[in-house]
């Protein structure tokens, strides 16, 4: 049976696939974002999120666990401005970010990258890997509407927003102050559905062939 871990902790990603009724286990990556940036010195926004999947994909793909599996990396990364924003972390840099995109728009690009470790050897059982390593981003643009100072106060109280690319969510209680978005709306959820479907089928799987089985 085919076995997709998810090298990410995001609870919204591990959500999607679970409603789109994608099989899968989670396995988290120690990856250091700030070190593998500093390492690459890249700094365009959308390179920057297929980068830092690639690495957390990469990384989970040479532990034991994930011998004879397909590995899934996601990053997301917020264009604003032309510049890259990811965590805030601290209320204050959400803050500041939010006052800005308030009434304005940037674009979220939400990095994939597919380890499929499985063994290149036919096993008889048509389990043969295709030894495929790959990437696509998928990219939304993200229109906000006016916010507050005390909306944008409150939201921030909430913690969501601190751990969260751009400082917004569209699945929680960010999805409030957005007003439309142009492309793959899973793209700012963090994990595209279709993308993956055509990296799987790169790598000779059916994204159905990870539905439960009926």
């Amino acid at each position: 049976m085919l076995h997709l871990i998810l090298a990410s902790q995001s609870p919204a990603r591990t959500k999607l696939l679970a409603e789109a009724g994608i099989r899968h286990t989670v396995l988290v990556s120690d990856v250091d974002e700030a070190a593998v940036q500093e390492r690459y010195g890249v700094t365009d926004p959308h390179d920057t999120a297929l980068l830092l999947a690639r690495a957390k994909a990469e990384a989970v793909a040479s532990l034991p666990e994930a011998e004879g599996a397909l590995v899934l990396g996601c990053d997301s990364v917020f264009e604003f401005d032309g510049e890259a924003h990811g965590k805030p972390y601290t209320a204050d840099v959400a803050r500041e970010r939010m006052l800005r995109m308030s009434g304005r728009a940037g674009v979220l690009h939400t990095g994939h990258w597919l380890v499929d470790c499985r063994d290149t050897d036919d096993d008889g059982n048509g389990g043969r890997g295709s030894g495929a390593t790959l990437g696509a981003v998928a990219s939304a643009e993200v229109s906000f509407l006016d916010m507050e100072p005390a909306e944008i106060d409150a939201y921030i109280a909430t913690g969501e927003p601190l751990h969260c690319a751009g400082s917004f969510t569209i699945d929680g209680l960010g999805g409030a102050f957005i007003r439309k978005v142009d492309g793959d709306p899973h793209a700012v959820v963090g994990l595209s559905v279709s993308t993956l479907r055509g990296l799987l089928a790169a790598a000779n799987v059916r994204i159905t062939d990870l539905w439960p089985p009926r």
